[in-house]
């Protein structure tokens, strides 16, 4: 049976009595009145579209930036830059999220977008073991030689997130940084790597808060055909793979520019604004059923 439309009416006996009172009011209002009250609204009016423009071109800067991003749906990249996920040692893809532990990590190659030097590293993850360490929920990897930036977990400090990096060259432990103390919580994690006359400056930022700020080392360059995603090891180096997570990582992604603080926050708050049973896979709200 085809359901019927259901039609909004409307009677002043619905609207709440505060709501009446404010449109009585406003109806006895002298017309001097009014018009002070219409241009005040006027001018509220112009100010939110305002904010919502500024807004608008935010995300959408963010989002012409986004060069790999990974719901864990499928072992497909949403932003179509990277190929196929590969599954190594046991790592799954259950219920939208990618399982990782001790020998089980995956890595994406075939990148065929623009060259990366300033970026942004992001993950959403569930820790479900803190001394499995060493690994990354996500890093970006050269094909070809010893060369890395990655979230890296525990390598240097017990429980501690940090940018991991090649030779440590771009790496310092975060200040004040942050010890892990529980599992089973949503962690954001996001780390900036920034162009500052050929040095890295980086930003570390946990759950949007700043926790490290520094620079240091050359920044590096990955170009097309030459970029690997890696997810569960810090680094990839001729076949080996090297380090751990026991983490769940519910989505990752790469962007090919410095996000902000303000940017960080708000590309979280539209990966939480959906149902639980639901995550945000683009900045325009459309939704990925788990």
């Amino acid at each position: 049976m085809k359901k019927k439309k259901r039609v909004l009416q409307f009677h002043p006996s619905s609207f709440p009595n505060s709501l009446r009172a404010s449109v009585f009011k406003f109806l006895t209002v002298p017309n001097s009145g009014k018009e002070i009250i219409m241009r005040n609204l006027k001018c509220y009016s112009i100010l939110i579209c305002s904010l919502l423009f500024i807004l608008g071109l935010s995300m959408l800067a963010q989002a012409q930036t986004l060069l790999g991003q990974w719901t864990f749906e499928s072992i497909k990249d949403t932003a179509k830059n990277f190929g196929d996920i590969k599954l190594n040692g046991g790592a799954a893809i259950e219920k939208g999220q990618l399982v990782l532990g001790t020998n089980k990590w995956a890595v994406t190659s075939g990148y065929i977008g623009p060259d990366i030097t300033e970026k942004t590293l992001v993950a959403w993850l569930y820790i479900d073991d803190l001394e499995i360490k060493m690994g990354a929920p996500i890093g970006i990897n050269q094909s070809n030689s010893d060369s890395f930036d990655a979230i890296t977990y525990a390598e240097r400090q017990p429980r501690r997130f940090f940018p991991g990096s090649s030779n440590f060259m771009r790496t310092q432990d975060p200040v004040p940084g942050f010890e892990e103390k529980e599992t089973g919580k949503l962690v954001y994690m996001a780390i900036s790597y920034e162009n500052n006359g050929g040095q890295a400056h980086i930003r570390i930022y946990r759950n949007s808060d700043l926790i490290g700020d520094y620079t240091q080392g050359a920044i590096a360059t990955w170009k097309k055909g030459n970029v690997e995603a890696i997810f569960g090891i810090r680094a990839l180096i001729g076949g080996t793979a090297y380090g751990w997570i026991g983490q769940r990582v519910e989505e990752a992604r790469i962007y090919g520019s410095v996000l902000t603080q303000n940017d960080i926050k708000n590309v979280d708050k539209a990966f939480l604004a959906v149902n639980p049973g639901d995550k945000l896979t683009t900045f325009w709200g459309a939704v990925k059923s788990k």
